[in-house]
């Protein structure tokens, strides 16, 4: 059987036996945030298996596509190093939901491994959980196994668990005997994991709910949860154990060796099977909206990315590869995963656009990689030359260890660490807006003796505090007057929003029985020390006085207006250009908001108007802004989006926006000021829309009254521009006019199409009048060698008009020589041309060589036929003409 046989097959026998086939579901969860990447066939299930939904069949089979390259379950490491890892792969699956338990879902893998698929009984063992006998006696009675052959397993590998908390339960493996060919001893023994007992087939029998590490119910119904690699049986089907054996890998792999011009063998086979199988994985990534970056699900696509380039040019492949393989994968799989066909265009430019981008550094790379291996003496690669790779080159610490270990030397991994930490302090600047060392130290030292500010402007914007610190230029004062310098004030509590996740801070004034302090912006420390920057306008400040601390509030209220504004347009993007959208940074301030964000192409004017009319509908909604405290893991369990890169605490603010069908339209984890009811921000519209990074876009936006005064300002643009317009068209018909000729404009309406007719016409009609003026057009014939050489010099034509004069030139000579210059303000222009009967005897880039110094030419070119050259020395014309003529 080829794969789409044994898929075909295995769906088949489960829909005959009334199992609901369900597609696949995205590598991307959709109901399960708190995984990087769908893992197994019973990811899209997990609300069925909890009792938080209910679907209208209670038995379902199907095909997952799954990922394991990141998080808990990664085998990126170990792909292409053995027959069975992978990035990407299929798990065939049945389950029930309620219904069949333990004893059918038995009864259903032996039938079908056995008579199905032809599986030899004798071949096959199975374990079970340690304790769980009711398996043990169903599989004693359905498939007749000896003792020896149903082995008992005390340990976590046969108690099934999809993460630290989810669905759990007792699980039983069966396993193939691939003979005494292959070492390895049966599941349970000292040498289990070699090659020869190999496992096909996981039946998990969910009973529990793991909540947390304690907590352990009771699902309400017991269910079934099976997993069986479409790769490995397979191989298994074909007599092999060897899962790239299979059709699955052996076309793209083929391909890669006729595209490389290298033989598969024993040395290389490993670059082959990582190329095939990182093909899979990007392409299907790809398909699903994730797109290369340096953070979260798009790093591991990087990553995935990198690792398989890196292989394709130690193979010795020059050019990019992996988008010439697609097709291979396309035409394998896309008739089960019809993604991979509306999706070709994407996958395909993506590929090729990160292996350009990668390929450029890795040669650098590889070269000083290779070149610190000749200095290794102990098998030990230098961590700060690691750390080098990676931050110069963009070489994640395992591509270099993956590099190395086919040469059996391995990286000094604390040394490598100790530079990177190194480089953090380095880097770290102090915070945003220290300007040196001494300014980022004092508020590490300030953290000692004060608590952290106690923030209470979510629900004030007017508070009553102590002032405990006072520092002016990076030192702690005890007062300080009226004055025009910036002074820091912190205090023991305050409404000012200190800037944070792109949103500016606030600013305002503090009152005390004896000054008035401006509040010019409010910044926090890592520590949480809010810092009031800003100047004394009137009186004198010291540590200990009562302050009334109040905040700018028309500006706060256009700020919050803003930052709710771009949890709207994110969720827009995300819902009109696909869910690799992410946020890669943003700034909200009173005038705009700014926000950045993963796409790999520009957006169309259609598509804008799309994105603008959804946030425009949410905001007329009405609806209330949410705010509620949670967990962070409850709040990513409930569907919240986690910003990438963002740090959060153990307990995180859920704001959430507008409805979509009785579910948030938004939901994002922030610690922000908001707009309590959308209507507040009232209109929304994008000004602006850019690439500021490979694969990273920009919007610009702006809201309420902002909107209106945009526009109104627009329209008086357009209409000065069309006065301008007007005015220069008025220009030009006046001077044609002068040159004795008319222009007929009624019947063109675009007044920038009509000014472009106007300015060729007018030129048409100067050159006319400058060729016809024989004082400013001189013309002479010359006759030798039986040709004719003509020699011209026009006066203020433009330099671009000469080539027209040569292309004239041929059509009235048979055999002959163009010699024309062109003086106009001070410069002169030369051209030089040939009939083609002359190509044999002449070469113009020779000839006009004899005009540059005459000219006071830096140098000229072209082709034999035609050469041209430019000087400052009009004056020199006649002696240029003359030296060419001589050379002819």
């Amino acid at each position: 059987m080829n794969s789409a046989e044994v898929r075909n097959t295995f769906i088949d026998y489960f829909k005959k036996n009334n199992h609901e086939h369900v597609r696949s579901s995205p590598l991307v969860p959709e109901k399960d945030p708190t995984l990087m990447f769908t893992n197994s066939g019973m990811v899209q299930f997990k609300n069925v298996f909890t009792g938080l939904e209910t679907k209208n069949f209670n038995k379902a089979t199907t095909s997952q596509k799954c990922v394991r390259a990141g998080g808990k379950h990664n085998d990126l490491e170990n792909v292409g190093f053995t027959t069975r890892h992978h990035t990407f792969f299929e798990m065939l699956g049945n389950f029930s939901f309620g219904d069949y338990f333990k004893e059918q879902a038995i009864f259903y893998a032996w039938d079908l491994i056995t008579k199905e698929y032809g599986i030899n009984k004798d071949k096959l063992l199975v374990t079970i959980y340690h304790n769980d006998e009711e398996s043990y006696g169903f599989w004693k009675k359905i498939a007749g196994l000896s003792d020896n052959k149903i082995i008992r397993i005390s340990s976590s590998d046969n108690f099934w668990s999809m993460g630290d908390v989810g669905p759990c339960g007792p699980c039983s493996e069966i396993f193939y005997d691939h003979g005494d060919k292959y070492e390895g001893g049966p599941p349970g023994s000292h040498n289990e994991d070699g090659d020869r007992f190999i496992e096909i087939w996981n039946l998990v029998f969910m009973q529990y709910e793991q909540v947390n590490k304690d907590t352990r119910t009771n699902l309400p119904k017991p269910c079934v949860d099976t997993g069986m690699g479409l790769e490995r049986i397979t191989a298994l089907l074909n007599g092999s154990n060897d899962n790239y054996s299979t059709d699955l890998f052996t076309k793209v792999m083929e391909t890669t060796s006729e595209i490389i011009k290298e033989k598969i063998n024993t040395n290389n086979q490993s670059s082959f099977r990582v190329i095939a199988d990182h093909l899979r994985a990007s392409s299907f990534l790809i398909a699903d909206g994730i797109l290369p970056s340096n953070e979260g699900r798009g790093y591991v696509l990087r990553r995935i990315l990198r690792r398989g380039i890196r292989h394709a040019y130690t193979l010795g492949s020059k050019d990019p590869i992996f988008s010439k393989l697609f097709p291979e994968l396309k035409n394998l799989m896309s008739s089960s995963y019809p993604e991979l066909n509306s999706a070709e265009s994407l996958i395909v430019e993506t590929l090729e656009n990160e292996e350009n981008r990668f390929r450029e550094t890795l040669t650098k790379g590889l070269k000083i990689l290779n070149e610190e291996i000749e200095n290794i003496t102990n098998d030990t690669l230098n961590g700060e030359v690691a750390f080098k790779l990676y931050d110069t080159f963009g070489f994640p610490l395992d591509l270099t260890e993956d590099f190395l270990k086919t040469k059996n030397i391995s990286v000094d991994v604390k040394q490598f660490e100790a530079s990177m930490n190194a480089q953090k302090n380095e880097a770290k600047a102090s915070w945003k807006g220290s300007g040196d060392q001494g300014t980022d130290k004092i508020w590490y030292e300030l953290s000692k003796n004060i608590d952290q500010t106690i923030f209470e402007g979510y629900e004030k914007t007017t508070s009553n505090s102590e002032i405990l610190k006072i520092i002016y230029d990076s030192k702690e004062i005890t007062e300080c007057k009226k004055s025009d310098d910036q002074i820091t004030i912190i205090t023991k509590k305050t409404p000012f929003y200190a800037e944070t996740g792109g949103q500016i801070g606030d600013k305002g004034h503090f009152k005390t029985n004896t000054a008035l302090f401006n509040v010019t912006d409010t910044q926090k420390t890592p520590l949480g020390l809010y810092l009031h920057v800003g100047h004394i306008s009137d009186g004198k400040i010291s540590i200990g006085d009562n302050v009334e601390m109040t905040v700018d509030v028309p500006l706060r209220e256009l700020i919050k207006k803003n930052h709710s504004a771009t949890h709207l347009l994110h969720a827009s993007l995300r819902n009109n250009l696909g869910k690799h959208v992410a946020q890669k940074g943003s700034l909200v301030n009173e005038d705009k908001l700014r926000f950045d964000f993963s796409h790999n192409k520009p957006i169309d004017r259609d598509s804008i108007e799309k994105i603008t009319s959804e946030v425009n509908e949410i905001i007329s909604q009405s609806s209330e802004v949410k705010t509620e405290i949670k967990s962070q893991e409850q709040a990513v369990k409930d569907g919240a989006m986690a910003l990438f890169g963002e740090k959060y605490g153990d307990k995180v603010r859920v704001v959430s926006m507008g409805s979509n069908n009785e579910i948030p339209y938004s939901m994002e984890l922030c610690g922000g000021i908001h707009v309590s009811n959308t209507k507040e921000i009232k209109k929304f519209y994008i000004i602006k829309e850019e690439s500021i990074a490979s694969g990273v876009r920009r919007i610009e936006a702006i809201t309420h009254n902002k909107v209106d005064e945009h526009i109104l300002n627009l329209e008086k643009s357009v209409k000065a521009r069309d006065l301008a317009l007007d005015t220069k068209i008025n220009i030009l018909i006046t001077e044609i006019q002068q040159l004795g000729h008319t222009f007929e404009k009624n019947e063109i309406k675009d007044k920038n199409i009509l000014i472009k007719n106007l300015e060729n016409k007018l030129q048409q009609l100067k050159k006319q009048n400058i060729l016809t003026n024989s004082d400013k057009n001189k013309i002479e014939i010359i006759d030798i060698k039986n040709l004719k050489i003509k020699k011209q010099v026009v006066y203020d034509l433009q330099s671009k008009d000469l080539r027209s004069l040569y292309d004239d030139f041929k059509k009235d000579f048979e055999r002959g020589i163009f010699i024309c210059a062109c003086i106009n303000q001070e410069k002169v222009s030369l051209v030089l041309g040939i009939t083609p009967s002359l190509l044999e005897d002449y070469d113009c880039r020779d000839l006009i060589k004899k005009a540059f110094d005459p000219l006071g030419s830096k140098g000229g070119g072209g082709r034999q036929d035609f050469a041209q050259a430019g000087g400052s020395n009009p004056h020199g014309i006649e002696d240029a003409f003359k030296n060419i003529i001589e050379s002819i």
